[in-house]
């Protein structure tokens, strides 16, 4: 029908609460429009069109929901002291683009009229939360102010900040937490300062935390 956008927008604008009185006056307007189609007709269209739009958001919303207090909680547990490569980020982000093809689901083409899959950039733009390497690092760099107040005393602050004795293995070495705090701050422009004195001006820090957790990334291709 001409002009279905229009109604959609009134049928949206008017909540779910009014949603029959919306449809019942969209349909008198779309019946006195077209005198040869009766109300009743008119009404049951729109009535089945816009509570499947309806509980396709609600099911979207919910699983939404599924995903970030069911599945994420699991996946970054103990997130805070996690090491990561370059190839493991990239296993990350993959992993979240496809929660969220089966959080949105398929999309159809304007122009074959085929359902395909959406594009990583269509996820991010449907997905407004920061990704999940930006949580991985927002919780690593605030685990990180704690460690560092800590005290060299510690078990945790000698796992993870402490030099270890002896002789490593004859290989490019690995990794380690401290290095990607490091990396982590070069994003938000404090790399060139030591992070342990860093941490000692709170009020920086926590911005500096926010700031990672906001950061815009290269996306997964």
């Amino acid at each position: 029908m001409n002009g279905r956008g229009n109604y959609e927008r009134d049928l949206k604008g008017a909540g779910c609460m009014n949603f029959v009185a919306a449809v019942e006056r969209v349909s008198m307007k779309l019946a006195l429009q077209r005198g040869c189609i009766s109300f009743e007709i008119v009404y049951a269209y729109l009535y089945y069109y816009f509570s499947l739009l309806l509980k396709y958001a609600y099911v979207c919303k919910l699983r939404i929901l599924f995903s970030i207090f069911i599945i994420l909680p699991v996946v970054l547990y103990e997130c805070e002291t996690w090491s990561l490569t370059l190839r493991e980020e990239h296993r990350l982000r993959v992993f979240e683009n496809r929660v969220l093809r089966r959080v949105f689901g398929p999309k159809r083409d304007e122009v074959t009229g085929e359902w395909r899959k959406l594009h990583n950039e269509e996820l991010s733009d449907l997905y407004s939360l920061p990704n999940i390497l930006r949580v991985v690092k927002s919780r690593r760099m605030r685990w990180a102010g704690h460690v560092a107040h800590m005290g060299e005393g510690r078990v945790v602050h000698r796992v993870l900040v402490g030099r270890p004795e002896g002789k490593r293995p004859l290989r490019r070495p690995r990794r380690r937490w401290e290095d990607n705090i490091k990396m982590d701050l070069m994003e938000v422009g404090g790399g060139c300062e030591d992070w342990m004195e860093l941490v000692q001006d709170r009020v920086r820090w926590r911005a500096l935390v926010s700031t990672v957790m906001n950061v815009r990334v290269p996306k997964v291709r």
